[in-house]
């Protein structure tokens, strides 16, 4: 029976954070992973891969912009999905490859397996990796549990055919169907389905509620839908359920329920993103004195550590949002704890992005939040139609709002929707998190002409300044 110092069960963006800077520290660390490679979900089968392929989307649909819009034109694509796919999984393997080697430098002793709690001081290791130690356990001082999470896909759409996927199927990219049904109008779905429309694939999109992302700031949705239905021809079929789904022939069979669609539609593939579950379901946390709530996720406080004395939680396990930046933050912050310091994880904002064409992203306190808690906000917003940069890419449907404490004018949320809203959501971030005045943005100069000086033009909105709108302080 081996032992070691600090225990990390899992390979994830959190869990290598937590093990790497825990080796930094001196610490002797063991990170288990059940996956041959190192990353987790985001790496191997989520973010970097999906985004990879949303590159390439985005380049297709730019060709048919230029055609559109500027009269330059290009023969309709080639796709080579041999190479399409070679080259995802070469982004992969090359990032991977460097986790290991971080891991090997730091002393990291890495452990291919699957771990289960025997105790709050013992992990049992399965698997045929000849890293596992002999005896197959392994005693800790300390556990960090970074198991993640997994695609939710309910017994109903459990059918042994691999024309129902999950997201983890449909970046496999076996083929490009020439129909394919999205079940799930949130951030995954709209990012697979627009890589397959745009490689030439007829979506469609069913979802349960009335609009596209439910949760997501209505006023940063609103261009995405409007794109969505153009790319997918009209075929979102919104506030309506799928009663069941089945195989016939080479066929999925799906049976809709709802004013948005009513019937029976067959598609070649089906693609279920309803959501993911936290990955806490056989791992022996009964054998702890970890709390786990009817969703599955684990309880923690603000030093990420558990009921258990001995064991930490952090990333997808420990509660919404599932975002591999919160993991890697709590999986630092859980280390620091641990090392004695005094920390903890209580951000102001988490930014979210959502990788569609046009991108989404918020941060901090948005006004729907808002109205909810009761809390009066002052909110306050750019047209990127009034944008130099904008206009020149042809992407006048863009917007960028800040909600504003009213009293303070301290910033308390931000959320833009335009291309490259994910890089721009990272300047609100630290205004939020510094405490920074409306004002302290609206006098930061911005670079000209950018589509970032939308950020500094929504806070001169606030006083009524700004220049390229007329719409003066009430």
């Amino acid at each position: 029976m081996s032992h070691t110092q600090l225990a990390v069960l899992g390979g994830g963006p959190g869990g290598y954070a937590a093990a790497f800077l825990a080796a930094d520290h001196g610490m002797e660390v063991t990170l288990i992973e059940q996956e041959p490679r190192l990353g987790g979900t985001c790496l191997l089968r989520g973010c970097i891969p999906s985004k990879a392929l949303l590159h390439v989307a985005k380049v297709i649909d730019e060709t048919y912009e230029l055609h559109d819009e500027w009269g330059v034109s290009f023969g309709s694509p080639q796709i080579d999905l041999d190479k399409l796919r070679a080259r995802k999984d070469k982004v992969i393997e090359q990032m991977s490859g460097g986790l290991k080697q971080l891991a090997k430098r730091r002393k990291v002793n890495v452990i291919q397996a699957r771990g289960k709690f025997l105790d709050s001081n013992t992990l049992e290791l399965t698997g045929d990796s000849s890293t596992i130690p002999e005896g197959g356990k392994l005693t800790f001082d300390k556990c960090v549990i970074a198991t993640g999470s997994i695609a939710a896909v309910p017994p109903a759409f459990q059918l042994d055919s691999d024309r129902v996927m999950d997201s983890t199927g449909a970046l496999q990219l076996q083929e490009v169907p020439e129909t394919m049904l999205v079940i799930g109008g949130g951030y995954i779905g709209l990012e697979m389905g627009s890589v397959y429309a745009n490689l030439g694939t007829q979506v469609s999109v069913v979802e349960l509620t009335d609009g596209l992302l439910p949760g997501a700031d209505r006023n940063l949705v609103k261009p995405l839908q409007k794109r969505i239905e153009t790319l997918f021809e009209g075929r979102l079929h919104l506030g309506t359920k799928v009663g069941s789904i089945g195989i016939r022939g080479d066929k999925v069979e799906v049976a809709f329920e709802g004013p948005g669609k009513f019937g029976t539609e067959q598609y070649d593939r089906v693609l279920v993103s309803i959501g993911r579950w936290p990955n806490t379901k056989d791992i022996g946390l009964e054998n702890t004195k970890v709390s786990v709530d009817k969703r599955g996720f684990i309880g923690v406080n603000g030093q990420l550590q558990t009921d258990d004395p001995n064991l930490m939680a952090i990333g997808d396990v420990t509660g919404n949002p599932m975002l591999a930046h919160k993991a890697t933050h709590e999986g630092r912050t859980a280390i620091e704890a641990l090392l004695g310091h005094p920390v903890e994880f209580k951000p102001a904002a988490i930014p979210a992005v959502i990788f569609t064409d046009p991108e989404i992203a918020w941060a901090g306190l948005m006004e729907e939040e808002a109205k909810a808690a009761g809390r009066e906000v002052e909110v306050v917003m750019y047209p990127w139609a009034a944008s130099g940069r904008a206009q020149s890419l042809g992407r006048s449907d863009g917007m960028t709002k800040w909600v504003v404490d009213p009293e303070t004018k301290v910033v308390l949320g931000c959320g833009i929707v335009g291309p490259g809203a994910g890089e721009l959501i990272g300047e609100a971030v630290l205004a939020i998190e510094m405490r920074a005045e409306v004002g302290d943005i609206a006098a930061s100069i911005h670079p000209h002409p950018t589509l970032s000086e939308t950020v500094m033009n929504a806070a001169e909105v606030f006083f009524g300044t700004a220049t390229e709108i007329y719409k003066p302080k009430r």
